[in-house]
Formats: C-alpha cells, structure tokens, sequence
C-alpha cells in the first residue's frame, strides 16, 4: 500500500521469490508495470517482475500482509482507504519513516499494526522501474504474524529480525534521518559528498546529540553508538539522496515535519532545547514553500 521506491523494492523481491504481490500505486506506475513488469535493478541483478498493480485500494483484499508504505503525511488518510479492504486476519505492517505511524495507523484501522524500520536506499528511477542503492534489511516488532513474515523475507533474500525494543530502533533510525535527510534535501548532495563538507561533520553530531536528549527525557532507550552509526551511513550508502532530497527535487511535500519536526515538537513538549533541528526544519520549510 503505497508503493513508491520502498514499497516497489520490498514487493518486488518478494514477487521475484514467487510470492502473488499486488502493488497500489501512482497511475504512471500501474500502467507501466502492467505494461511490462516492475523493472527491479540491483547491483547484483536487473530484472523485470511480473506482479499485479493497481491504483485501487479494493486490489488488496485477501491479503495475508499488507506493507503500508505511505509517506507519512498520508499515513491517516492511506489508513482510511485501506480500512474497508483489510481482513481481521491480515497482518499490517508499517515500513516508513518517522517513529508514530504505526500507532496513528492503528487509530485509523482499529487494529494492531506491526512497526517496521526500514534500511534501504533505493529510488523510483522512472515509471515502473526502482533502483537499488544498497543495504535492504529490516527490523520489525514482535507479534504473532513476526515469525512468518521473517520467514517470507529471508526467503527472498531480504535480511529481518525481530526486536524487543522496536521503539528504540524506530528512534535510532529516526536519529539517522534526521542527521541525513534536511542537509542533503538543502543541498541536494549524496551522503558521501554530503559528510565531506566543511563543518558538516559537527553539525551532525549536534543533531544526534539533540535526538538523544529528546529520546532520553521521552523515557525511550536507543542502543548503541548513534555517532558511529550516522557515520557508517556515508560509508554504506555514499551515493544515496535522502528521499527528503528526492521530494524537494520534485517539487512534493516531504516528511520533514515527521523527522526533525518531530524532534522538534517533542523538544518543546518535553523542555530539551533543539536548536539545530529547528533551524534544518525551518530551511526544508522554505525550499517547500518555493519549490510550490
């Protein structure tokens, strides 16, 4: 549901596997795909897949998992079109960015919703067609639909695990993004360059400071070095644009209100001050008002 570059990666290696994968997405996607197969390039291979599309929310129904990958400005109004297709058996899992989609999808739906953390750098390089960057693996929580979705993933050769502190990991990724994602939408570099600028590298480690504070007094436990982590970004995914990038490159509204906005929102909540990441949303802010 939603299938954009994450939607298109993770159906297609699952369709490529033999699973019976229906994509709901844009108009130019579905007529393409219908047309001639979702073109998956990788850096290991490059095929076309031949899986189902539709625009219609309604081609979901039957679905044993449904991946809801929508931006997360669409989370509740995805939710609601979803809403009347889903089976109380369906498993629904969230693989977007942010850390509160799964409980406002839940909202929506009535239901429970399975949090996922996506790492993957992947983009729609035309209609119909994703191209791989690099890493593909998630994480997702635990529930009772885990261990098969884990099984169905592994299978296509898409590395999951499950976790006990899925918040904690939804924060960590949060972390990286919001080091990652407004300064490379402001100047619209790839990590690699991006981490080679002068002072870039301090600012970074002013932000995942920032993030930890907020996280800490919002009684939320990120594990691991979240310095070294960013760091590893620009070495594992170099020629990757954020997907902030992306959208401001297209003239669409990103998700910077649900990545340093929310830092910055709970900040304010909280009492933490957050002052790098205020100044990044309110940059984004801008180049969306002029792109518009």
């Amino acid at each position: 549901m939603g299938a954009g570059a994450v939607g298109c990666y993770y159906g297609g290696m699952l369709a490529r596997a033999g699973h019976d994968v229906t994509l709901i997405a844009r108009p130019q996607h579905v007529d393409a795909i219908r047309r001639n197969g979702l073109r998956l390039e990788t850096k290991t291979f490059d095929e076309r897949v031949r899986l189902q599309a539709s625009s219609d929310p309604q081609a979901l129904r039957g679905a044993e998992l449904v991946l809801f990958c929508v931006k997360s400005q669409d989370t509740e109004a995805a939710g609601k079109a979803l809403a009347p297709h889903v089976s109380a058996q369906a498993a629904v899992l969230s693989l977007q960015n942010g850390v509160d989609n799964p409980e406002r999808l839940a909202a929506v739906l009535g239901r429970d919703v399975i949090s996922g953390v996506v790492y993957v750098a992947v983009e729609m390089a035309g209609p119909g067609h994703v191209r791989h960057h690099g890493r593909a693996e998630l994480a997702i929580g635990r529930a009772p639909a885990s261990a098969d979705i884990v099984a169905a993933f592994r299978a296509a050769s898409v590395p999951v695990e499950i976790s006990d502190n899925v918040a904690g990991v939804l924060w960590a990724k949060l972390i990286v993004n919001c080091a990652y994602n407004a300064l490379s939408a402001i100047t619209q570099l790839p990590y690699g360059r991006l981490v080679q600028g002068d002072g870039v590298p301090g600012v970074m480690r002013d932000i995942v400071e920032e993030c930890l504070a907020v996280a800490r007094a919002a009684g939320v436990r990120v594990e691991g070095d979240m310095h070294k982590a960013a760091e590893r970004i620009a070495q594992t995914m170099p020629g990757q644009l954020s997907s902030t990038a992306q959208d401001l490159a297209r003239g669409k509204q990103t998700e910077i209100e649900h990545l340093n906005g929310v830092v910055v929102r709970k900040g304010e909540a909280l009492g933490v001050p957050t002052p790098v990441n205020r100044v990044l949303l309110a940059l984004v802010k801008l180049l969306e008002a002029k792109s518009r």
